[in-house]
């Protein structure tokens, strides 16, 4: 058994970082949030356009933050995650601009 484990796991811990370092899920998610308000305030089209602006600013800010700073934003390869979070943003855009609102 060997004790490479075992240092990274003591490498992990001695490179801990304070909590806002995540500043760019905490951004994000104050976004996502801000949108979920909205469309419970009966405005589906703004709330799904701030979730899709939420969406887009993921993955701006994965695009041209450092891998070494981006912290949970990082889910995937930066390849990834840019092809999933640019489609998402630009699907959850455009439904929420084709959906006819409520009659």
């Amino acid at each position: 058994m060997s004790s490479e484990g075992l240092a990274s796991v003591h490498h992990l811990r001695a490179r801990r970082r304070r909590w806002w370092a995540q500043w760019p899920l905490g951004v994000v998610l104050v976004g996502v949030v801000a949108a979920l308000v909205i469309v419970a305030l009966d405005r589906f089209r703004l709330g799904s356009l701030v979730l899709a602006a939420s969406v887009l600013l993921a993955c701006g800010l994965r695009l041209l933050v450092p891998a070494d700073r981006i912290g949970l934003l990082a889910v995937r390869t930066r390849t990834v995650d840019l092809i999933v979070l640019g489609t998402l943003g630009v699907t959850v855009t455009a439904f929420a601009l084709l959906v006819p609102p409520p009659a």
